[in-house]
């Protein structure tokens, strides 16, 4: 892809067109110009791998644009056909360039990955693609190709006009090295000077870059010099049949080689005043290395100053006298304004008198002659100018036709290489994302390493100890390393979620903090694994939800966990489809009640891993004392318990209205649990423990047998789980997940999770042999879960069958034989009381 285009040159005011000879270089996607088709150096490339192309009608017959980031090319070819297919021809090649480019290596399992094919076949599939836009124009062979080189360039009114200023140094090489083959052709074979060492690099790449041209392509440019029709080329003239030809082909010739010898004399007068400027620096450096002594130099340099001083001052008069000048230019500019300004009314007057005149001289034209023939004189003018103006309204038709085609192409192609990239970026974002899962994974076997480590620090040798207490301290600045040192995040782990949790525990103790690091990997892990594809289908699927109703589908939903947008309005229909919001009631609930000193003292221990509860001046805390208040006045029979503090502190932070959390807190108690689950004696709350203990046992015997064995009673870790439904025992994130199902099924969801948690750590349990290490670790191992997904999948897929008629059949046995013990507790107190008494003091 080759031939000569006018370029549009800006040098201030000033606007040229420049004839330029364009190559398409394949391998960097850059269209490469030159003065001729003979020179070996580029002026300037244009890079079009992520250029665009535009063409508009009023800019003129073939003229188009050529937008890169940085710049815009108007380019201008001899026809309109030439200009579609240069249009056609360059989008093709960008496409190919792109599609080559876009490719991932062999190994990107995850990448989409498509066969490479042939040029050939790339250029057929995008013909056929392109002609539902715009349909392919036959190659213009006498302005495009090789052809096209062989034809003298396009003639500039001057012999400068066409020479690039910009770059002299270039256009001296292109000349010695067109003269150097003119007279290789003429059989001289001396000796040819090269200038490679002073190719002159631009300092503005935005106004024109100049690009390398490798071997193989300078080799084929002077094959082509050498088979264009310049002198010295007797083949040539032999190949002509007719004498005319040869003598107007000589013509061309001649007048081409004078309009180079004058250039070539310009950039001679040029050289002299470089060489000049040279040789009076090179005379005053010769005196100076000279000079005998230190005062002669001193002298000399003393009389540089002093014409260095001179020269200031002759510099500043003259851009005195440049300003002066200026100022009389823009004077006279103003009066010739003036001037014309006065000649332009003139003229209209005097085209105004003329219409007039006209305008009289027909009237009584029309008056002297035939009535009839005047009008079909009119007639036919009319029609005549009618036609006319049809035949131009059926050009701009056509030209305004091919650019609507042009620009429909342009954009589609534009619109799948952006799609393109697109899903490449798409792509290589799961990948990192993985990537640092897997680095995430990794640092957490080698910190879960150092724990073990730091477990046996007693026993190990002074030296081994402390380079374990190292590497821990170490492992424990990685997060203010990685801040400082990493440009972006794909998932970071901030220090507060959503609702104001503590991603990573603050734990006191000063061995626990390796374990708060632990996590925080996992949870990052875990973040970045089920980013793109758990947590995304799953917003998709939420987001397609229009008006809630009762569902198999939105039970699924519901227990896949509800995205941090959609929490809120899910958990108020939850609650409004079983609390009717009586109007005015919360607002009459505000008094005082005599549990206002419990509720006073819980306040501060209420949620102190999060940031909303965690001061006592925090925004949060007023509207839990009123929420706590008024469900006092509201369920007399309760009043408060320790553990509502909890449970209302949580609807706080999802539904943020202090009546919202109210009635769900009143959902809570009064539908969701058993009754006397929160009365004085817990009965309730006992008897869920024993009920949960019969289906530890049934479906985790092993676990079962091993608590049995070394008297392990499991109620002193789970009493707290039932009560408060898991608050400040797991992370935030699976904790809403488990509200979430919790407010929509009921209770039966604590007991799957607490089977499930048990499941999630068995095998870390049956390792232990020792009771009271057992305790210590059912302390605070909920903390360590971090992959909720896993979680679900127990509670919900592994644990079945998990009937509700079951469950209430075991809570009314057990609250049968709790009633019964505690009625027999009763008696045996009556009677100590009634013997002790009998006995007397």
């Amino acid at each position: 892809l080759c031939g000569y285009l006018n370029k549009l040159g800006i040098k201030g005011p000033i606007k040229t067109w420049k004839s330029r000879w364009f190559f398409y270089d394949e391998n960097k996607c850059h269209l490469l110009y030159y003065r001729t088709a003979q020179d070996i150096n580029p002026l300037g490339s244009i890079d079009l791998s992520s250029a665009s192309f535009d063409s508009k009608v009023e800019n003129g017959e073939g003229v188009f644009e050529i937008r890169t980031p940085s710049r815009v090319f108007t380019l201008k070819a001899i026809s309109k056909q030439a200009m579609v297919y240069w249009l056609q021809q360059l989008q093709m090649r960008r496409w190919e360039f792109c599609n080559a480019q876009s490719r991932f290596p062999v190994g990107s399992s995850q990448l989409v990955k498509e066969p490479l094919a042939g040029r050939s076949s790339r250029c057929r599939v995008y013909v056929v693609d392109n002609e539902d836009f715009l349909p392919p124009v036959k190659t213009p062979t006498e302005a495009v190709g090789l052809k096209a080189a062989s034809l003298p360039a396009p003639q500039t009114s001057t012999a400068l006009q066409n020479i690039s200023l910009k770059h002299p140094w270039t256009e001296i090489q292109n000349t010695v090295y067109n003269i150097c083959g003119s007279k290789q052709l003429w059989g001289n074979n001396g000796n040819v000077f090269s200038f490679s060492e002073f190719q002159e690099h631009p300092e503005n790449p935005d106004e024109e870059q100049e690009a390398e041209v490798e071997a193989g392509l300078n080799w084929a440019r002077k094959a082509r010099w050498m088979n264009s029709g310049f002198p010295g080329l007797p083949e040539e003239l032999s190949r002509e049949k007719n004498l005319m030809d040869k003598v107007s082909v000589l013509q061309q010739q001649i007048l081409t080689l004078t309009e180079e010898v004058k250039s070539q004399k310009e950039l001679v007068k040029l050289l002299h005043k470089a060489l000049e400027a040279a040789q009076q620096e090179k005379r005053v450096s010769s005196m100076y290395l000279a000079a005998a002594g230190d005062k002669d130099r001193l002298e000399l340099v003393r009389h540089k100053v002093r014409q260095i001083a001179d020269l200031t001052s002759r510099l500043e008069a003259l851009e005195q006298e440049k300003k002066e000048l200026e100022q009389i230019l823009t004077l006279r500019d103003s009066h010739i304004q003036e001037l014309k300004e006065h000649v332009q009314l003139l003229m209209e007057k005097n085209h105004a008198k003329q219409e007039v005149i006209m305008a009289l001289t027909e009237q009584m034209a029309r008056e002297l002659s035939d009535p009839l023939q005047e009008a079909n004189t009119i007639t036919a003018e009319t029609l005549y100018k009618q036609q006319e103006e049809i035949e131009h309204l059926k050009d701009d038709i056509d030209a305004y036709k091919t650019q609507n085609q042009f620009l429909n192409s342009e954009i589609h192609q534009v619109t799948r290489l952006w799609t393109r990239v697109a899903e490449n970026e798409k792509a290589l974002l799961m990948k990192c994302a993985c990537l640092q899962a897997r680095n995430c994974q990794m640092e957490s076997k080698y910190l879960t390493v150092l724990r073990k480590l730091q477990e046996a620090v007693p026993g190990l040798p002074s030296s081994h100890a402390e380079l374990v207490r190292n590497l821990i301290q170490e492992a424990l600045q990685w997060d203010v390393k990685e801040e400082a040192e990493e440009g972006f995040n794909l998932n970071p782990v901030s220090e507060y979620d959503e609702y104001g949790f503590m991603t990573v525990p603050d734990y006191e103790v000063e061995d626990w903090k390796l374990l708060a690091k632990i996590q925080a990997l996992e949870i990052k892990s875990n973040n970045l694994r089920s980013q793109e594809v758990v947590e995304k289908p799953l917003r998709d699927r939420w987001n397609s939800v229009g008006e809630l109703s009762p569902s198999a589908e939105l039970k699924n939903l519901i227990r896949s966990g509800i995205p941090v947008e959609h929490r809120q309005r899910v958990w108020r229909w939850i609650v409004s489809r079983h609390c009717s919001h009586l109007p005015d009631h919360y607002q009459r609930l505000g008094a005082e009640h005599p549990a206002c000193r419990q509720i006073e003292l819980d306040l501060p221990r209420t949620l102190t891993n999060n940031k909303h509860f965690s001061s006592p001046t925090s925004q949060l805390i007023p509207k839990l004392r009123r929420v706590l208040l008024a469900f006092s006045w509201h369920n007399p029979a309760i009043g408060y318990c320790q553990g509502l503090n909890r449970l209302a502190a949580v609807a706080l932070l999802v539904l943020e209205d202090e009546e919202s959390a109210f009635w769900c807190l009143v959902h809570i108690v009064e539908n969701l649990m058993p009754a006397d689950y929160y009365s004085d004696t817990l009965i309730t709350s006992q008897v869920d423990q024993r009920v949960f203990k019969d289906f530890l046992s049934e479906k985790l015997p092993r676990l079962m047998a091993h608590f049995e064995q070394y008297r392990i009673d499991v109620s002193l870790i789970t009493f707290n789980w039932f009560l408060v439904a898991f608050v400040d025992s797991l992370v935030s994130d699976i904790l809403l997940r488990v509200w979430d199902a919790f407010l929509y099924e009921g209770t039966k969801v604590i007991f799957r999770y607490a089977l499930a948690i048990f499941k999630y750590n068995e095998e870390e349990i049956l390792r232990i042999h020792d009771s009271v290490e057992i305790y210590q670790y059912l302390r605070f191992f909920t903390r360590m879960i971090t992959d909720g997904r896993k979680l679900m999948n127990i509670a919900f897929n592994d644990l079945n069958p998990f009937p509700m008629k079951l469950l209430r059949n075991r809570r009314s046995m057990h609250r049968e034989e709790l009633e019964a013990e505690l009625c027999e507790l009763q008696q045996i107190k009556a009677a100590y009381v009634k013997e002790r008494a009998e006995q007397g003091p």
